[in-house]
């Protein structure tokens, strides 16, 4: 578990350990979703028969069927402790306290499996949902020590859960900037760098627009800060909502007055219709001054890219010549002359100029 990359591998982790240690042919593990008083199944791994996926889209059963889950919370573990893992077999014979529940019996005989394992998992002192690992039809049937090791291996399992959701808490706070909820601009670095691969190898259209409120700094003298803040926050919005008509789009804040929506895969003609409209509804905003809109694609004749350096150059060069002109519309690379487009030898200048010379800021060195 600690190995996973995502929750959802770390969850398949611990089912797939779970079965092997138990000497089960199959294994799930299922969460508790309260809102929708449902237990929904995560992961399946092992023998699956018909209607099991290894990761279900909505595999899901009523939790009125599967009532111990409520149980959890309740008088039989409130003096502490851990909550008991128990086997159902196909016969109806249970291993465990209270009697048999009908559905996993009848779901057990469906599937062709003769005794199952359930062992509920507690996360945070809550019943987070269930490990079940399943042996077929005709195999040795699961006993009391069984239900004793898969008791362990759920709570093994609950503190792999804690720790991948810390983990989680983690990479959000990295790629995610404070104020705005937006990424920020480790996560543009990473997620060009992986989308310049994938057009050098396949020609992926890769456009990356650059944006830079005005008016803030005025806000901040007569305003306050505080009102600053409202002003990048709504900003920001608007940029979400902007960047979510261009599928997969990754919207961000720089730092500062600094935004960038970067798109991989429409079209460059797309993105400026959004860049466009981003720049209409910012006009919009209460105490701002609109945005200074620079885009740059590979969709657009601005020569080879071979870095995400230069891809971010020409969007600053473009958004420079947006913001001197007081362009109420995005100023786009190559769009007046292709490679002699004055953008173009801007950006191309700028990178033979040492750094206390660049008119860009806060870019990569």
């Amino acid at each position: 578990m600690a190995a996973a990359q995502t929750p959802r591998e770390a969850v398949g982790a611990a089912a797939d350990s779970a079965r092997r240690a138990l000497d089960g042919t199959f294994a799930a593990v299922s969460v508790w979703e309260r809102e929708r008083g449902r237990l929904r199944v995560l992961v399946n791994v092992g023998e699956l028969t018909d209607g099991e996926e290894p990761l279900p889209e909505d595999e899901s059963y009523p939790v009125h069927q599967f009532p111990e889950i409520t149980e959890f919370l309740h008088e039989r573990w409130a003096s502490g402790g851990e909550p008991h893992a128990w086997v159902e077999t196909s016969e109806g014979r249970r291993t465990g306290s209270g009697a048999y529940r009908h559905e996993r019996v009848a779901a057990l005989r469906r599937r062709g499996r003769g005794s199952c394992v359930v062992a509920p998992v507690v996360l945070h002192g809550r019943a987070w949902g269930e490990l079940y690992v399943a042996r077929p039809a005709g195999s040795v049937v699961f006993g009391r020590d069984d239900a004793d090791f898969a008791t362990v291996l759920a709570a093994v399992t609950a503190a792999g859960l804690a720790q991948t959701e810390r983990l989680e808490e983690v990479r959000r706070l990295a790629f995610t900037d404070p104020l705005t909820g937006l990424g920020n601009r480790r996560a543009v670095d990473i997620r060009l760098d992986e989308a310049l691969e994938v057009h050098r190898a396949h020609g992926t259209v890769v456009s990356l627009v650059v944006c830079d409120l005005n008016g803030l700094k005025r806000v901040n003298d007569s305003l306050g800060h505080a009102v600053g803040d409202r002003l990048l926050e709504r900003f920001g919005s608007v940029l979400s909502l902007c960047g979510a008509m261009l599928p997969g789009a990754l919207v961000a804040r720089l730092g500062g007055d600094e935004f960038c929506l970067l798109g991989v895969g429409p079209p460059a003609d797309e993105v400026v219709r959004v860049a466009d409209e981003l720049c209409r509804r910012a006009a919009e905003l209460e105490m701002g001054e609109g945005v200074a809109c620079g885009v740059a694609s590979t969709g657009d004749p601005i020569g080879p890219i071979r870095s995400a350096r230069r891809l971010f150059r020409l969007a600053d060069a473009a958004q420079y010549r947006a913001k001197a002109a007081r362009s109420a519309k995005p100023v786009v690379a190559g769009r007046d002359g292709g490679v002699d487009d004055p953008v173009v030898r801007l950006a191309d200048s700028a990178a033979d100029h040492p750094p206390e010379r660049r008119r860009f800021r806060g870019r990569r060195p």
